[in-house]
């Protein structure tokens, strides 16, 4: 069960938060910045969610405090300031997400799930769907019954890609920019050509689909 810290001064905030989020995860809570940094250095937490305005040491300055020691925590902000400049100061302080108060608690729990799971990505460089395996460091797709299906890299990268991010629409643009690089000369057809590749080398897995969205790109379904 993933550790969430919670760092809210005013407590009935923080007891609602802590009462919609402990069925899910193991919660800790803090009163502010300074205790929430004490508290990250002598427990193992894989997520934040934060106030900003707060006694002692502010959101802002907490998370910045994170970043100085190149620690790559998820952090979500939840917050009243709800303005273009307090959202823009939030991610230049390094957050991942934000969102304004009053919480739909639905959402922050599908926003939380989220973040922990790019987390996971990020740190293991793999992913698994059903009895499918995809491993970054070795460009290989494994099945169920051990078979493992070798992916030029830039295949390889564009299938990572739309496995990271389930259900999520990429244009043509976007994946060329994301996996070619933004000055690239290759154009749609480029996507395309991969795309059929990739459809025609997985043919038989079960676990999941690469969509095409007519008018606007491509998404991987999980089945």
């Amino acid at each position: 069960m993933a550790t969430i810290l919670v760092v809210e001064d005013e407590k009935n905030i923080q007891l609602l938060t802590k009462a919609h989020l402990k069925n899910y995860y193991n919660v800790i809570t803090a009163n502010n910045g300074q205790e929430a940094i004490d508290i990250f250095y002598s427990e193992h937490i894989d997520l934040i969610v934060a106030d900003i305005m707060m006694p002692k040491m502010d959101g802002y300055e907490m998370v910045k405090i994170l970043r100085e020691y190149q620690n790559d925590v998820p952090v979500i902000f939840l917050t009243a300031k709800a303005s273009f400049d307090d959202k823009r100061e939030g991610f230049a302080s390094g957050i991942d997400d934000y969102m304004t108060k009053p919480v739909n608690y639905d959402e922050l729990i599908w926003r939380i799930e989220a973040l922990l799971r790019r987390a996971n990505i990020n740190s293991s460089q793999q992913i698994t769907i059903g009895d499918i395996s995809c491993d970054a460091n070795s460009y290989c797709i494994t099945k169920g019954d051990g078979e493992v299906i070798d992916l030029p890299k830039k295949e390889f990268e564009l299938l990572y890609k739309l496995l990271s991010y389930p259900n999520q629409i990429f244009t043509k643009d976007q994946l060329l920019s994301d996996i070619w690089g933004i000055d690239t000369d290759s154009d749609d057809s480029t996507i395309k050509t991969h795309i059929n590749r990739i459809r025609n080398k997985l043919d038989g897995i079960d676990a999941f689909e690469i969509v095409t969205v007519r008018g606007l790109g491509y998404k991987l379904e999980i089945k």
